[in-house]
This record gives C-alpha cells, sequence and structure tokens, in this order.
C-alpha cells in the first residue's frame, strides 16, 4: 500500500506534464516567427490530436513553467508539519489525508483550468500542500514496519513507486489524449478516482505500527520485535532536537545529495515531455512511451539495487556509509552523463531515447541509498528528517519548470542544451558534497536521554521502539 500511494501519488502529480502538450495551443501556431535553429529536427509538430479545441488554452512557455512547478510551492510548505504530525501522531492518516486531498483536487483540475491560468496555478498548489505528507508519513510507518536488514529493499519497494507512478500515468496519458474522445479532462478524472479508491482501501487494510494491527501474525510479531525493538510507536517522544539537527555536518550533506538528485529527477519528470514533442518531433502517443521508458528502466534498477544492497550488507562487504555513497553516486553521475549526451545525439531519435533511458536507469540506485539514509541516521525522528530533506530538495521542482520556461521560449535544441548542461553542473556537484560530508552513523541526537552502558542503550531502544542492541553491535 505504501508502494501504490507514492504510485498514486507521482500519477496525479504527473499527468499535467503531458497532458499540457495538448491542452494548449502550439506557440508558433498562427505566428510567423524567424527562428535561426540549425539543429532543428525535421517533422511536424502535430498539436490537437483529436483534443477538442474549446480545451485549448494560449499559455506561454513563461506560464507553463509556473502551472508546472506551483504545485511544487505548496508541497515545500507541508512537510515538516506533515513529519512533525506523522511522528507524533502515527504515519496512517497523515498520509492516507495527504492523498485523498490530492485526488479529490485532481479531480477538480478540468474546472480550474478553465476558469483560467490563475486558478489552475492555485489549485496545482493546493495539491502540493496535500502531497507535502506523503514521504514524511511514509518514513514513519517504515521506521516501525522494516527491520533494518531489509531497509534497502522495502525501501526502493515503496518509495520506487515513483516510476511506476510516472510509467502509468505517462502511457494511460498518451493514449487517452489520442484515442479518447473525451479530451484531456478524462486524464485528471482517471488519476483522481484511482487516489480516492486507494484511500478507502488503505483505510481498512493498514496501521501506524505492529502493536495496533489486528491482523498480524505471531510470527511476525516476534520478528519485528526481535530487529526493530518496541511493536508500538512511542506517542510521547522527546522534543524535536532542533538545533543539533541545525548543526548536523551529515544531515547537511543529505539535504545537498537530495537537492541534486530532486533537481536532475524534476527536470525529467516534468519537462522531459516538452522536450520530446517541441525538439524531437514525437506524436503524443510516442511521447507517453518514451518519456515513461526511462522510469521503468529506473524501477527496475531499484529494485535490483535494493536486494543487492541488503545482500551486501549482510554480507559485511561494505559498511552501511561506504555504500550509501557508492550507490549515490552511482545515481549521480548516471543520469547527468545520460541527459548531456542524449542532447549531443541531434535529432536520432533511437540514440536519444536510449541515452534518456540508460541514463535514467542508474538513478534508481537512489532509493537503498540516498533516500533510506535518513532512516539511518535517526530512527526516532525519520519523519521529521524525511520532511526536512525532502522538503528541502523538493525545491528543485520550484526551480526547474520555471527556469527551462525562462531558458527554452522557442523550444529549440540550442536551448535545451543549456539546460541539460546546468542539469549535470548542479548533480555533480551535490554528489561531491555528500560523498565528503554524508554519513549512515545513527547519530548522538537521534536519543538525547541515552545512558552510557551497552545494556541500557539496549535496554532503552527497545523502550523507545528503536533500534535493538544487536543493531548498534552489527554497525559499529
Amino acid at each position: 500500500m505504501g508502494f501504490l500511494a507514492v504510485a498514486n501519488a507521482y500519477s496525479m502529480r504527473g499527468c499535467l506534464s503531458l497532458a499540457i502538450t495538448e491542452m494548449v495551443v502550439d506557440a508558433h501556431k498562427n505566428k510567423v516567427i524567424d527562428i535561426d535553429d540549425p539543429y532543428a529536427c525535421p517533422g511536424e509538430l502535430i498539436v490537437k490530436n483529436g483534443t477538442n479545441p474549446e480545451n485549448e488554452f494560449d499559455w506561454d512557455e513563461k506560464t507553463q513553467g509556473l502551472i508546472l512547478s506551483a504545485f511544487y510551492w505548496g508541497y515545500v510548505i507541508t512537510h515538516i508539519p506533515g513529519g512533525l504530525l506523522a511522528d507524533r501522531f502515527g504515519g496512517k492518516q497523515t498520509l492516507g489525508l495527504g492523498i485523498l486531498t490530492t485526488a479529490i483536487l485532481t479531480l477538480l483540475t478540468p474546472l480550474a483550468a478553465r476558469a483560467g491560468s490563475n486558478w489552475m496555478i492555485a489549485i496545482r498548489f493546493l495539491e502540493g500542500l496535500g502531497e507535502g505528507t506523503t514521504f514524511p508519513a511514509l518514513n514513519a510507518l517504515l521506521a516501525q514496519w522494516a527491520p533494518p536488514l531489509e531497509r534497502g529493499k522495502l525501501g526502493s519497494l515503496v518509495f520506487a513507486g515513483n516510476q511506476i507512478g510516472t510509467v502509468v500515468s505517462s502511457i494511460l496519458t498518451g493514449f487517452m489524449l489520442k484515442y479518447w474522445e473525451g479530451g484531456w479532462a478524462g486524464v485528471f478524472y482517471l488519476f483522481g478516482g484511482l487516489g480516492v479508491l486507494w484511500y478507502l482501501a488503505f483505510c481498512f487494510l493498514c496501521y501506524s505500527d505492529p502493536a495496533s494491527h489486528p491482523y498480524i501474525s505471531q510470527q511476525e510479531r516476534e520478528y519485528l520485535s526481535q530487529t526493530i525493538g518496541c511493536l508500538k510507536r512511542k506517542k510521547e517522544q522527546a522534543p524535536t532536537p532542533w538545533k543539533s539537527l541545525a548543526l548536523s555536518l551529515p544531515l547537511w550533506g543529505l539535504v545537498i545529495g537530495q537537492i541534486g538528485h530532486d533537481w536532475g529527477l524534476f527536470t525529467i519528470q516534468t519537462d522531459l515531455p516538452k522536450y520530446m514533442k517541441s525538439v524531437m518531433k514525437f506524436s503524443i502517443a510516442q511521447n507517453g512511451i518514451l518519456s515513461a521508458l526511462p522510469f521503468l528502466v529506473m524501477w527496475l534498477t531499484a529494485m535490483g539495487s535494493g536486494a543487492l544492497s541488503d545482500f551486501l550488507l549482510s554480507r559485511k562487504l561494505f559498511t552501511v556509509t561506504v555504500l550509501r555513497k557508492i550507490f549515490t553516486t552511482l545515481a549521480s553521475v548516471g543520469p547527468a552523463l545520460g541527459v548531456i549526451l542524449a542532447s549531443y545525439a541531434g535529432c536520432e531519435q533511437a540514440a536519444v531515447a536510449t541515452l534518456f533511458t540508460v541514463g535514467m536507469a542508474f538513478m534508481g540506485f537512489f532509493y537503498p541509498s540516498l533516500k533510506v539514509n535518513a532512516l539511518d541516521l535517526s530512527p526516532n525522528y525519520a519523519a521529521t528528517l524525511m520532511a526536512i530533506v525532502n522538503g528541502i530538495g523538493a525545491i528543485s521542482g520550484i526551480i526547474t519548470p520555471t527556469l527551462i520556461g525562462y531558458l527554452t521560449p522557442n523550444a529549440t535544441l540550442l536551448e535545451w542544451r543549456v539546460v541539460f548542461w546546468i542539469n549535470f553542473a548542479v548533480i555533480i556537484i551535490t554528489n561531491i558534497i555528500y560523498v565528503i560530508v554524508g554519513s549512515a552513523e545513527v547519530q548522538p541526537w537521534n536519543n538525547p536521554s541515552q545512558v552510557a552502558t551497552d545494556e541500557g542503550i539496549a535496554c532503552n531502544a527497545t523502550e523507545r521502539g528503536e533500534l535493538p542492541h544487536l543493531f548498534y553491535l552489527y554497525f559499529e
């Protein structure tokens, strides 16, 4: 259900990226524009593909950039409140109500679009507010349900719902826009409806911690007790050590690494459909498939790298810190190089699609590394840490669509190449900083009242629902 939560969240978030290419009137339609673009790809821009002309909007590239980035304005705001709520009251309803809110607003998107671009910006902002609690709440749930040596596998499974949501929304949106007579509005009705259905199932199937779950088996209960500690979430946790968090170098390294990852991910996730249409001249159906393909391969890599991470740790071939840094570097260098090389492949459609796909495949290594690193640093404050890391990282989602709108007013290949070089620089520089200062050690501020003796640590950890003594011994 955590996997489906992320898949639904990214479907509702991402379907606009492709739908907007058919919602708007082509910027060059009925205009004479003299653009000297020797690198222009041959082919005809197909604007409508069966979309009702009454449902098209005259939004320029800058307006589209504002609409696409508005989601992240709200998304950033509710991360820390969502993390605090999840740490205090549990992850179930913090996650569930956030997804439900986004689903209802997705159903209202066609109404907002027809009311005007400002209304569209407003509803996307509100969707971001709803979805901002998703990852902090999921981190709180994983801290209660995921044993330490299964963290890479389970974390990758849950968080990689991102890719499946993107794949499904891209492919279905592409085919609906081309073949379904209802036009682009049906895209939002479909994904909003699926979000509501997920929430109804989630209410009956999932619980914040093992102690409150009525159907858990005795065998699983004993296993979780041995590997995680207390089965009941601690409801009166010590206040969040904000000063210690602000001064924590490993936490800042993680934040910077997340900024770089999100910059690369949101550049591709939000704007790749526009590049494929305006530069490469793919049809809408082709666009849906090719925009989805990098994320499908990325999902496969995430699943494989999650299992590989747990295997390497169980064999003690690497320390946790070293393994996290190796995987994060693979997740940074691969996509950065792939995107740059794709921009130099010119109009060779097969080469461009292949390079985007292979490059993004490496980003799958992000999930058992950077994405679960907050759990390494502090199991007690996992939701709050995820809120800080993911919330600050999501600022990239505000910047990138707006920046791309300003940098690509004519949607030429050379304009996009500048975008991809900026993307390369941000990813590589932030990865270097993470490798220097990042860590996977449990931080002292995780448990301010920790007693000195090993026996006391184990007992206190169990009472608090932290990791038991065997976990500390393993990672020493």
